[in-house]
């Protein structure tokens, strides 16, 4: 597997901004021991001249790393009603990737009624080489592993996959162990990792369509009582995967000394998670 660091980890809540500059946070994922950065409309997306979305892909490449995935578009994070809109003009977010030299293009789908449009979309993506993936995601038509893969096989287009993400599976009430992963394996683009414990009285809380509000509290990586990553782990080596395992806590982070700290830590602990 290889390892990214996404520039959530020094994102400000609203989601529009880094309190750290991209340079930077290159820097850091390049000297902590990262192999890629997973790009967010917070640091550059459609909203991007496209002459600056190409001096921060010089950026990168002089730092040795890649753009594991792009997620162009402020909306698809935020996971609102306008999440789906991108899929209606693709153009846009192909044209970030392409500047990022990324093949990977993150998109959100929140009814039934967004499956054509992305379908039209993904066709797009792959006349020019493109992939697309959903994240397993609350509230979206990717909560829960049958009705995801459902929603695939609907689309039924080669370069549209799954980003594979734990945290949000188990606030959905679903497995992610080897079993789910097994399953996912044919359409399985990427993995994020956050880590959440769930708790009926706990401090923050997300809707679902699957559960209704979900209560939890939020845990670092490496804190025991939330997500199994041993099951995680576990399940990535069953299913023989070798594609971008993505640290993408949101910590707000808001200094670049801590932020280096941070990134340490998660890739340190991802070395003694995966056993490498």
């Amino acid at each position: 597997m290889k390892i990214s660091l996404s520039v959530r980890i020094v994102e400000s809540p609203c989601k529009t901004e880094l309190f750290v500059s991209f340079e930077e946070i290159v820097s850091i994922a390049a000297e902590t021991g990262y192999d890629a950065i997973c790009m967010r409309a917070s640091a550059g997306g459609v909203q991007t001249p496209v002459s600056q979305l190409l001096r921060m892909a010089d950026v990168v490449h002089a730092a040795g790393l890649r753009v594991s995935m792009v997620t162009a578009d402020f909306q698809v994070p935020l996971n609102k009603d306008d999440g789906p809109n991108s899929l209606r003009d693709i153009g846009p977010s192909l044209e970030v990737a392409s500047a990022l030299h990324c093949d990977l293009v993150r998109v959100c789908l929140k009814t039934p009624d967004d499956i054509p449009f992305a379908r039209d979309a993904a066709e797009r993506a792959s006349n020019r080489g493109i992939r697309l993936a959903h994240q397993c995601h609350t509230s979206s038509l990717f909560e829960e592993v049958g009705p995801m893969l459902d929603v695939v096989q609907q689309i039924d287009r080669p370069n549209f996959g799954i980003i594979f993400e734990p945290a949000n599976l188990m606030l959905c009430g679903q497995a992610y162990d080897k079993t789910a992963l097994e399953a996912l394996k044919p359409f399985l683009f990427n993995v994020y990792v956050q880590n959440h414990r769930l708790d009926t009285n706990g401090p923050e809380t997300l809707p679902t369509y699957c559960r209704g509000d979900v209560r939890f509290h939020h845990l670092e990586l490496w804190e025991p009582g939330g997500v199994d990553f041993g099951a995680v782990f576990d399940g990535l080596r069953f299913v023989e995967y070798d594609e971008y395992f993505t640290i993408h806590q949101a910590r707000g982070i808001e200094t670049a000394g801590d932020a280096r700290q941070y990134a340490r830590r998660c890739f340190q602990w991802f070395r003694k998670a995966h056993g490498s």
